[in-house]
């Protein structure tokens, strides 16, 4: 299985959950490599951003910055060794991430089979972008889905960021959550659209604020905070943001 690589091994640590409806609790994280779409603005490009790939990033201006080496970025391990080094952690809620989780489904659940088998009460999220379908087998191991649909400013087609047919099954499924970061009305516009199009429940909308800092966060927070209010959706904060910056493995 691919994972993000930190440091000298794998990108697995244990945190408080910082996002969303299970914000506040304590969950490992397993960040998984590779994924589908290539949102300019993305903060864990390590996944995919790679030498000789054509996508742009908005930290292409940056300097010193450059896509980076696969290898350098990635290991390959054996479900039955993730499995182990998540036991290891106090946590037994579990957050799948990426990337997109859900390119490497099969092993994911050989890791859930591996966990559940010792008898703990394991919890297991999935955070998605929500064009894949899950597999049966992977959709009832599940539970809990964290959607998260792209809007264009992320710079990825439509026709690749939002898939019908799976942001309708993730509705249908009762164990969604979709999250929106938004900075602007812009993003509401677009967001009710969605919303309409693909009749998500009004109840399951979270609406998070853009930001990699406190003074960002807050600056769009109260904005947000009033379109939920409006809407009936819920306010998502980023609370690793607040509690540790942007830094990664926390």
């Amino acid at each position: 299985m691919k994972l993000a690589k930190l440091h000298d091994g794998p990108e697995i640590f244990h945190t408080i959950q910082g996002e969303g409806i299970s914000a506040g609790l304590p969950a490992t994280f397993v960040r998984a490599s590779r994924c589908n779409l290539h949102c300019r603005w993305c903060d864990t490009d390590y996944t995919w951003n790679f030498i000789g790939t054509p996508w742009p990033h908005d930290h292409d201006s940056r300097p010193g910055y450059a896509k980076f080496d696969k290898a350098a970025v990635t290991l390959d391990l054996a479900p039955e060794t993730i499995a182990a080094l998540i036991r290891e952690r106090p946590p037994r809620r579990v957050v799948f991430t990426g990337g997109e989780p859900l390119l490497q489904q099969e092993a994911w659940l050989e890791i859930i089979r591996l966990l559940r088998a010792d008898g703990s009460s394991w919890i297991f999220e999935t955070e998605t972008n929500g064009t894949r379908l899950p597999l049966a087998e992977f959709d009832a191991a599940i539970d809990q889905f964290n959607v998260s649909p792209k809007l264009s400013h992320s710079g990825v087609a439509e026709s690749l960021r939002l898939v019908p047919d799976a942001l309708r099954h993730f509705a249908a499924t009762g164990k969604a959550w979709f999250k929106f970061v938004a900075s602007s009305p812009a993003d509401l516009g677009e967001i009710d659209a969605i919303v309409a199009t693909h009749a998500l429940p009004t109840e399951r909308i979270l609406l998070m604020p853009e930001g990699r800092t406190a003074a960002e966060l807050d600056r769009h927070a109260a904005f947000l905070a009033q379109a939920c209010i409006d809407r009936g959706w819920r306010f998502s904060d980023r609370l690793h943001v607040r509690i540790w910056g942007d830094q990664r493995g926390v």
